[in-house]
């Protein structure tokens, strides 16, 4: 749940976890969004009027890097014509401030029935890759094997790309939030774990310029 309001904040997050919910928060649209594309959930709450980074920018943002990420806006904003460029910017469900927690919890157990329908696509597939983005676990063909966080972000960045090769600036920006080191060798530690777990032509070397996997 990204919102700037401590008091909504705490409400719903308390709200959702009482329902039995994992919930991760953020006050400010920058560390929301960060949060958002660096793990794995079911659902994003948003809201719009935000200090600094805001919500329409993170919901754009989000949906760009993550196209089929489900994103309900809550929000004062009452217009037609908001709900409607949030719908078109890729939201799946927008719920007008103030409101009830009862339709909150109704709207996300929607959301949740309509995830588990679709469990097809929380998988990532890039030749003989399969990657399963809630249970975070890969198979190259011999069975699923479950990954470190770490792990999971780094191949789904490069499964979400399958077929280009992905530089260890872009990796570093994407998975550990850093700018690039030229003295790390961090993305080649975690390449040579998930080898070690997929086989050694899960993820090719593409030398001076990064890595890649089959698309």
């Amino acid at each position: 749940m990204i919102d700037d309001e401590q008091r909504v904040l705490r409400f719903v997050s308390r709200g959702l976890r009482a329902e039995g919910y994992a919930v991760d928060s953020a006050d400010n649209g920058a560390d929301g969004l960060g949060m958002a594309l660096g793990g794995a959930y079911h659902l994003i709450i948003l809201d719009l009027l935000m200090p600094g980074l805001d919500g329409p920018t993170v919901l754009r943002r989000i949906v760009r890097k993550l196209p089929s990420q489900p994103i309900m806006v809550l929000s004062c904003l009452t217009e037609p014509a908001v709900k409607v460029a949030c719908f078109e910017a890729g939201a799946g469900d927008y719920l007008a401030k103030p409101f009830s927690l009862d339709e909150l919890l109704a709207r996300v157990r929607v959301h949740l029935r309509v995830a588990a329908r679709s469990s097809a696509a929380t998988t990532l597939s890039a030749g003989r890759l399969e990657l399963d983005t809630v249970r975070r676990e890969a198979d190259s063909g011999a069975g699923p094997v479950a990954l470190a966080e770490r792990e999971f972000l780094l191949l789904r960045e490069l499964m979400l790309r399958a077929g280009e090769t992905v530089s260890k600036e872009r990796l570093l920006a994407s998975v550990w939030r850093y700018h690039f080191d030229p003295g790390s060798n961090v993305v080649d530690v975690y390449v040579a774990r998930l080898r070690a777990k997929l086989g050694p032509e899960a993820i090719r070397t593409m030398r001076g310029k990064g890595y890649q996997v089959d698309g």
